[in-house]
């Protein structure tokens, strides 16, 4: 057909419904992430612990695998159980692993177009900013909540299968606690990452301050401690604030620091100041001084 034929003809196939458009971000991101086999080896040992753990709730609810395994299976049986510390231990394990899959993911969602001018480009679509920042985030909201709250759902369900709904009644609390802190985690890591990624366009150099921020928060909570002779001072160690949520939900003792009403709200102003961060820097053009 020459070229003077051809004529403006609409898009004939499907249209992506405008709610579910922002997914082609992570769709496209999680192909690059998975790019790396060190990413995906740390992953696949992060999934090992909820294995590991799921091997143990059977072995423990199973007297034919203890009896199996003779004294070392009395041992195990009076040393461990399925309870609200079994649960925490795991929640601090995973939450180790979401944070430095964190610090090897997150610092280049956004670095990266920003530092290409792809920007612009993405927003020139029907694509808000909003739903950019949202389909970034999705990103580490879908790896990390794979490991931490939905591993800690299927333990949770696993036990149970097995000990019965008097258990399952007894312990909805677990359940909660589970999702209430390992979202608070994930959004803290997510929100901070996106936030460092969009400022600096280096990703090791945003990486290498994620880290810091949380070491020297760390630090920086034990000084304020010293000197004011307060336990306010772990509103800066983020960390330190989830134990303190996830140990009161649990209903454990938690370590020292501030109220759980405390440790909300100070998750909370860290979370809105994140995304005052992202809505000051993403946007479809820069003013260049």
């Amino acid at each position: 057909m020459a070229v003077y034929e051809h004529s403006y003809s609409r898009y004939p196939g499907p249209f992506t419904p405008a709610w579910s458009r922002f997914l082609v971000l992570p769709r496209f991101a999680f192909k690059d992430v998975f790019k790396s086999r060190l990413l995906v080896f740390f992953y696949a040992l992060s999934v090992l612990v909820p294995v590991f753990y799921g091997l143990a709730i059977y072995a423990l609810n199973n007297l034919e695998v203890l009896d199996s395994l003779g004294n070392a299976g009395d041992e195990l049986g009076r040393m461990l159980k399925v309870d609200e510390t079994f649960f925490s231990v795991f929640l601090l394990v995973q939450s180790g692993f979401a944070f430095w899959l964190t610090v090897f993911i997150g610092p280049g969602l956004i670095s990266r177009d920003l530092a290409n001018n792809g920007l612009p480009l993405y927003l020139s679509r029907p694509i808000s900013r909003a739903e950019y920042v949202l389909g970034k985030l999705a990103v580490l909201l879908l790896l990390l909540s794979g490991i931490t709250w939905v591993a800690g759902l299927l333990l949770f369900l696993l036990q149970s299968s097995m000990a019965g709904w008097e258990w399952l009644a007894a312990n909805l609390h677990v359940a909660a606690a589970i999702v209430v802190t390992s979202t608070l985690w994930i959004l803290v890591l997510s929100l901070l990452a996106l936030a460092l990624s969009a400022w600096l366009r280096w990703k090791v150099v945003a990486g290498l301050l994620f880290v810091m921020i949380f070491f020297v928060g760390d630090l920086f909570a034990l000084l304020v401690n010293m000197l004011f002779r307060t336990e306010w001072g772990h509103v800066f160690n983020f960390d330190q604030l989830i134990q303190i949520v996830a140990a009161s939900m649990l209903g454990i003792r938690p370590p020292d620091g501030p109220p759980v009403w405390g440790c909300v709200l100070a998750l909370l102003l860290f979370l809105g100041f994140c995304l005052l961060l992202l809505h000051r820097k993403i946007r479809a053009y820069q003013v260049v001084s």
